[in-house]
C-alpha cells in the first residue's frame, strides 16, 4: 500500500508513478490473495477502482452497470430483513414478558443511549461537514437500476413533510405496495404492530409464526453474506467511476468522514457511556479489563456475533448475574445499536452533503426517529448498516451514489462502530444488573471464571 501511495508524490514523472502504483496495486492483490477475506478484497478493489479511473478514464466511466447491479441485490433484501429483525426482536424474547421490570429498564437504557449516539453523530457531521464538495463527483445510479430512487445527477428536491403528511405515511394501507413501493418506514410500523400482536397470541399458535420469522431473518442475513460477496466488484465500479469522473479530491473527504467518526465514537464514550457508568457506580477500570478481549474479537471482524460468547462469559465473571446477562446482551443485539446508529446519522447527512440536499432541522429529527426504529437488529452481520443506510435513502429521496464511495473505507469505519455496540451491550448488562440491585450478588460459574482468568 505504500508503494502505491509513492506513486502518487511522483507527479514530475507520470509514467514512472504509474509504474509504481500498479506495482503496488500487485502488490495489494497479493495480500489479499494471502487473506482470502471480504474486507481484504473489499480493500483491493478501492485500489484497483481508484488506478483503474486514473489510468482509464474511459473504461472506468462505463463500471456504473456494476454499482447498479449490487444495489438491485442491496435493495431487494431491505424488506424481509427489516420486517424479520424487527418482529424476532420485539417477541423473540420470551423474558420480556416473564420479567417485566427487567425488560422496561433494559429497553429505557437502550433508547437513551441510542439517542445521545445519534445526537453526537448529526453534531459531529455537520462540524466536518464531510460531505462537502462531493456534488457531481458521486457516480449516478439510472433509472433502470431502481424506479424508486433519484439519479445523482438530477439533484432532488428535499421532502417536504407536514406532520399530517408524514403521520399518515407511517401507517401501510396494503403491506405488498408498502414492500413494491420500498416504503420502509411503513415496512417497519408493520412489522413493530404484527411484532406486538404475536406477542399476545397463545405460545402454541405464536410459535410457528415466530419460528418463521427467526427462519427469515437468518435467511436474509445468509443473503446479505452473499450479496457482500459482490461488495468488491460495487466498490471498485464506484470509485473507478468517481475518480475518472473528478479525479481524487473524493478521497479527502472520505478520509475527513473517517476521521469525523472515530472522533464522533470517541464522543459517545465520553458523555453517552462514561457518563452511564458513573452514575450505576460501575468500577470503568475494572469493566475496560472485562471487555477489552471482546472488543478486540469485535474490531478484528466486525462482526457483534463473534464477540457474543466472550463477552456473554467477560460479564458474568464481572459480576452481572447469569439470568441478567443471558437477557440484556442478547436483546441489546436488536435494541442497542449505539455504534451502528451513530454512524447511521453521520452518513446520512455525508450523504445529502455529497448530493448538495437541505434538510431542514425537523426532517432532520425525523431522521433520527427513522434511524432508531430501523436499526434494529443488524449487528450481527458486517456492513448491515449498508441495508439500512439504503432505506433511509430511499424514504428521504436521498440519491445512493455517495453511498457506493462509503463503501471504500465501509471495512475501516464497520470496525469502530462493532466496538461500540459490543462494548455498548456489555456496559447495558452491568448497569441493568446495578439497577437491580444484583451486581456482583452471584458467584459466577467456573467456565466463565476461567474463561475470562487472566482478565484481573
Amino acid at each position: 500500500m505504500a508503494l502505491f501511495l509513492a506513486g502518487f508524490a511522483l507527479t514530475r514523472w507520470p509514467h514512472a508513478a504509474e509504474a509504481i502504483r500498479l506495482v503496488g496495486v500487485g502488490l495489494v492483490l497479493a495480500w489479499a490473495l494471502t487473506k482470502r477475506t471480504l474486507t481484504a478484497w473489499i480493500f483491493f478493489s478501492m485500489v484497483a477502482g481508484v488506478e483503474l479511473g486514473l489510468d482509464a478514464p474511459q473504461i472506468a466511466l462505463s463500471t456504473h452497470v456494476l454499482s447498479d447491479v449490487f444495489l438491485r441485490l442491496i435493495k431487494v433484501i431491505v424488506a424481509p430483513l427489516i420486517f424479520g429483525t424487527l418482529v424476532t426482536g420485539i417477541c423473540g424474547h420470551g423474558e420480556i414478558k416473564s420479567v417485566g421490570r427487567l425488560g422496561l429498564k433494559s429497553l429505557v437504557y437502550f433508547e437513551l443511549l441510542t439517542t445521545v449516539a445519534l445526537v453526537i453523530g448529526l453534531v459531529a457531521i455537520h462540524v466536518s461537514h464531510a460531505g462537502t464538495g462531493l456534488q457531481g463527483s458521486v457516480p449516478p445510479v439510472h433509472a433502470e437500476a431502481t424506479a424508486t430512487i433519484t439519479p445523482a445527477n438530477a439533484v432532488p428536491e428535499p421532502p417536504t413533510l407536514s406532520w399530517q403528511h408524514f403521520l399518515l405515511n407511517l401507517f401501510p394501507e396494503n403491506i405488498a405496495k408498502a414492500v413494491a413501493d420500498n416504503q420502509i418506514l411503513q415496512v417497519a410500523v408493520f412489522a413493530l404492530l404484527f411484532g406486538l400482536a404475536l406477542a399476545h397470541v397463545r405460545e402454541e399458535k405464536r410459535a410457528p409464526m415466530l419460528r418463521l420469522t427467526e427462519s427469515l431473518t437468518e435467511t436474509m442475513f445468509a443473503f446479505t453474506n452473499l450479496v457482500m460477496y459482490a461488495a468488491p466488484l460495487g466498490v471498485g465500479a464506484a470509485l473507478a467511476f468517481t475518480i475518472a469522473q473528478s479525479g481524487l479530491g473524493v478521497m479527502v473527504n472520505l478520509g475527513k468522514l473517517l476521521l469525523t467518526l472515530y472522533a464522533a465514537l470517541i464522543a459517545f464514550a465520553l458523555l453517552g457511556m462514561l457518563p452511564a457508568a458513573l452514575i450505576a457506580r460501575i468500577p470503568v477500570r475494572r469493566f475496560l479489563r472485562y471487555v477489552a478481549e471482546p472488543a478486540t474479537i469485535a474490531f478484528a471482524t466486525s462482526t457483534s456475533e463473534a464477540a457474543l460468547p466472550r463477552a456473554i462469559e467477560a460479564m458474568e465473571a464481572f459480576g452481572v448475574p447469569r439470568r441478567i446477562v443471558g437477557f440484556v446482551i442478547p436483546t441489546g443485539y436488536s435494541f442497542n445499536l449505539a455504534g451502528s446508529a451513530l454512524y447511521l446519522a453521520l452518513a446520512s447527512i455525508f450523504v445529502a452533503q455529497a448530493s448538495n440536499i437541505h434538510l431542514k432541522l425537523s426532517e432532520q429529527l425525523i431522521m433520527l426517529g427513522t434511524l432508531m426504529l430501523t436499526s434494529k437488529g443488524v449487528a450481527g452481520v458486517p456492513r448491515a448498516t449498508l441495508v439500512v443506510l439504503l432505506a433511509s435513502a430511499s424514504i428521504f429521496h436521498l440519491p445512493p451514489g455517495p453511498i457506493f464511495v462509503l463503501l471504500g473505507i465501509d471495512a475501516l469505519m464497520d470496525m469502530g462502530r462493532t466496538v461500540v455496540n459490543v462494548v455498548g451491550n456489555c456496559l447495558a448488562s452491568a448497569v441493568v444488573a446495578r439497577w437491580e440491585g444484583e451486581l456482583g450478588s452471584e458467584t459466577p460459574s467456573l467456565e466463565a471464571a476461567v474463561a475470562v482468568a487472566d482478565a484481573e
